[in-house]
């Protein structure tokens, strides 16, 4: 390496100092390093990151030719209309005298808590079934195993609402509901509302 000595000039006798070159080159090993590291980081952490979704259970393709047969005194159905807007019936829907009622998201869970019990104390159940309802209040599984509750959405009905009335059968703990079409005479009774 050059020292910066001061050097005599020839021209005159004064003295000048030699300028130092630097170099213009960047080192990028460390930036790059950088780089791999932060490709790995996201990579492993999107990897590790399970999105959280409701699980569906569908029913096997063998059943579709063979209905399901549920008691009229355990069924409960739900229409969602237009605008957020609720209708449930419980039982068979009547026609002549129309069993249709309005409601909202507000009085469901009371409405579905009602007709669970409703159907706890109406149906028989085998002793060893009481025996443990008895000694659990809370454990329901042989209860209320006649409870089957319908949920219609209609054609404006919204995706939010259904999946709200969906979220409200997980919390009321209601083992068996179904997401079925409506009927032309449920059709017909809405618009008639």
């Amino acid at each position: 390496m050059e020292s910066n000595k001061p050097l005599v000039s020839e021209n005159n006798s004064s003295f000048t100092r030699k300028r130092k070159v630097l170099s213009t080159k960047v080192d990028m090993t460390p930036m790059v390093d950088l780089g791999f590291l932060l490709i790995t980081f996201f990579i492993f952490t999107a990897t590790m990151n399970n999105p959280n979704a409701m699980k569906l259970f569908m029913p096997a393709d063998d059943h579709i030719l063979s209905p399901t047969n549920i008691k009229e005194s355990g069924a409960m159905t739900i229409i969602i209309g237009k605008n957020n807007s609720l209708f449930y019936y419980t039982g068979k829907l009547i026609p002549a005298n129309p069993n249709l009622i309005k409601t909202d998201f507000a009085s469901i869970r009371s409405l579905i808590i009602n007709k669970k019990k409703e159907v706890i104390d109406m149906h028989a159940h085998d002793n060893d079934c009481k025996a443990l309802y008895i000694k659990s209040k809370n454990f329901t599984d042989c209860m209320d195993k006649d409870l089957m509750i319908l949920i219609k959405p209609g054609h404006n009905s919204n995706y939010k609402s259904v999946i709200d009335l969906l979220d409200e059968m997980t919390i009321n703990d209601v083992k068996r509901f179904a997401i079925v079409d409506m009927q032309e005479e449920e059709i017909n009774m809405l618009q008639l509302l």
